[in-house]
């Protein structure tokens, strides 16, 4: 393969660490059975191994209860998991127009079913949402507020703190998509009055594709949707309500599972705190080169203290899509374009219609790449 600067991490992260991918490949080959599903050994120690990283996650995220870890395919099963096992007929929702489609389409489905209603509270032009909409939008019959932790479109990390002491005050659980922070912000939910938080593992957390998972606090019931095999209760036609095979059903990813515990053991060695810094100064690298380029168009704040490594821009004159194939197809940089599945943040920039060109930062990613990418930038816009 080609040699690319990828720069499309907040999509999924790319490259994976070598050391996690080995170890992937040695315990699967090792352990690659289905967990709880038999009693010989090497199923008992596969099960062991599961709950092992039930645990470490439940700590990680600063949850309440290893066995309300639940494990999903990603982040957008996942919120669809407690969106649907969560809400009740006559109910309402909070959510916000920076969500990305796996929180708003779920919400519509359910309102057009005739289940819900719910208020999208809107977002500042630097990209953040006020605690006190949040507040204001909260009525009697509201079940949940849902946010997303940070924005996949533009970087802007909210102020989840602030807003989960407004839903402790109001009494209202409030649920997080994690998507784009979890592996690479600190994340408390019981410190921050979250009930929810649901993940996915292919991105900061340097997991493969295909799973992600919920963490529920124990003040928090989430209803089965689904139903099937769970390898206890078998005698039962009734689905088991026991935390966590209540919202598991069919054997497990083992291999994703195996990949998350690999993707922490990195986190844990090359320090997580030191993996966001790095990635907000190649991202504040990236914005000032771009900024010094007259036909670009930045959005959000300039301030990185307050994103994570998320740059979106514009061309003057250009459509997204091309000068990501042009990207691509001349300079060998891989960007995401278009609307990123979060079509009311471009409705609120401006840029509905086309999106933009979105540039995200990794940890393997080098200020030499950064260099290059501004530097296509200003050649193609000189071309215009």
């Amino acid at each position: 393969m080609a040699e690319i600067v990828y720069l499309d991490n907040a999509a999924t992260t790319f490259p994976k660490p070598r050391e996690a991918l080995e170890r992937m490949i040695d315990l699967y080959a090792a352990k690659g059975v289905s967990p709880g599903r038999g009693g010989y050994d090497c199923a008992q120690e596969a099960d062991e191994l599961v709950y092992g990283v039930r645990k470490r996650l439940c700590q990680f995220f600063g949850g309440d209860d290893p066995d309300r870890v639940i494990f999903a395919s990603n982040a957008t099963d996942a919120l669809n998991l407690v969106i649907q096992g969560a809400v009740k007929p006559g109910g309402h929702v909070v959510s916000s127009e920076l969500e990305h489609n796996s929180v708003l389409r779920p919400l519509h489905h359910l309102r057009g079913k005739g289940l819900i209603d719910y208020e999208l509270v809107p977002f500042d032009g630097q990209g953040f949402i006020d605690p006190d909409d949040v507040a204001r939008a909260i009525r009697p019959n509201t079940q949940f507020v849902l946010l997303t932790h940070v924005s996949n479109v533009l970087g802007t990390i909210q102020p989840i703190e602030a807003i989960g002491a407004v839903c402790r005050e109001k009494g209202v659980p409030l649920i997080l998509d994690t998507a784009q922070s979890a592996g690479v912000i600190p994340i408390d939910i019981s410190a921050w009055g979250v009930s929810a938080l649901a993940f996915t593992g292919h991105k900061s957390l340097l997991g493969p594709t295909g799973i992600g998972g919920l963490v529920l606090r124990r003040s928090f019931e989430v209803q089965p949707t689904r139903f099937g095999g769970t390898g206890i209760d078998s005698q039962e036609l009734i689905h088991t309500q026991t935390y966590p095979h209540r919202l598991e059903a069919g054997t497990l990813n083992i291999l994703g599972i195996i990949g998350l515990m690999a993707g922490l053991d990195y986190l844990a060695t090359h320090r997580m705190e030191a993996i966001l810094l790095r990635e907000q100064a190649l991202a504040r690298r990236l914005w000032e080169g771009l900024a010094e380029l007259k036909k670009v168009k930045l959005y959000g704040p300039d301030r990185m203290d307050r994103r994570l490594g998320v740059v979106l821009a514009n061309i003057e004159g250009m459509i997204p899509a091309d000068v990501g194939a042009i990207l691509d197809g001349d300079f060998g940089i891989a960007t995401r374009v278009g609307l990123h599945c979060a079509p009311l943040v471009h409705r609120s920039l401006g840029t509905g219609r086309a999106g933009g060109v979105r540039f995200s930062v990794g940890p393997f990613n080098t200020g030499k790449e950064i260099d290059q990418a501004v530097e296509a930038m200003a050649r193609i816009s000189r071309s215009r």
